[in-house]
């Protein structure tokens, strides 16, 4: 009996509204790669080198900043409300790495510099309504 109230317990936590994500690789798959794999409204292809290079060049807090807030075509959180800040994070630099870049996953300082950065686009889109 304890066994299966284990389990059951086991199937509700990984079954909530909050997934969870092994990497950044996870994260990519279940959340990103309908739209980074075929292009979907413009969303630069995991790989294509030529397009995600000037992406690159904005650097790592400022590209995943936009991304979490959403810019262009792509929603907040790539349509995932419950992605926190940290996996949004890993699965940019999934992508990134995959694409020409060579990022490493975000320590406690590059999530705060996210952060900051996340605030600044916030503030910046709220002028322009």
């Amino acid at each position: 009996m304890k066994l299966f109230s284990t389990l059951i317990a086991v199937m509700l936590t990984f079954g909530s509204s909050s997934t969870v994500f092994a990497n950044g690789e996870a994260i990519y798959k279940q959340v990103c790669m309908s739209c980074h794999s075929s292009g979907v409204a413009r969303a630069p292809k995991v790989g294509d080198k030529a397009k995600w290079a000037p992406l690159i060049k904005e650097g790592q807090a400022i590209l995943t900043a936009h991304g979490y807030v959403g810019v262009r075509g792509m929603p907040a959180k790539g349509g995932k409300p419950d992605l926190s800040v940290e996996h949004f994070a890993q699965a940019t630099v999934y992508m990134v790495n995959q694409s020409g870049g060579a990022w490493k996953d975000p320590d406690v300082k590059m999530l705060k510099a996210i952060d900051v950065e996340i605030e600044a686009r916030k503030i910046e889109l709220a002028k322009k309504k």
